[in-house]
């Protein structure tokens, strides 16, 4: 499994309405996607304008390839793009250890 780590900063004031945005996008685009098989969603708390989405996919590709190249990246990124203040960090990451 990979984790795809994305570190959102958002446009100030725009907490409510990116907290139903984000969670459409994953539920209705992301959640459909080859490949994917969970997400997680921290809020920051000293730092309300940001924002942790953990996306768990079965292999990079399915991430890179499968729906970064897709019509459904355009259709995510409509979602969300527009609370973003800046582009997101995203990163990818493998399963070292677990205690859970």
């Amino acid at each position: 499994m990979i984790l795809e780590l994305a570190d959102i900063r958002i446009q100030p004031g725009q907490q409510a309405a990116f907290d139903e945005a984000i969670q459409r996008g994953l539920d209705t685009v992301i959640a459909k996607a080859k490949g994917f098989e969970g997400y997680k969603i921290n809020k920051g708390i000293e730092n309300p304008e940001r924002y942790l989405l953990q996306i768990f996919w079965a292999t990079l590709e399915n991430h890179t390839v499968d729906f970064r190249e897709s019509p459904a990246f355009a259709e995510w990124r409509g979602i969300v793009g527009p609370f973003f203040a800046g582009p997101p960090t995203v990163e990818h990451f493998e399963l070292l250890a677990k205690s859970i």
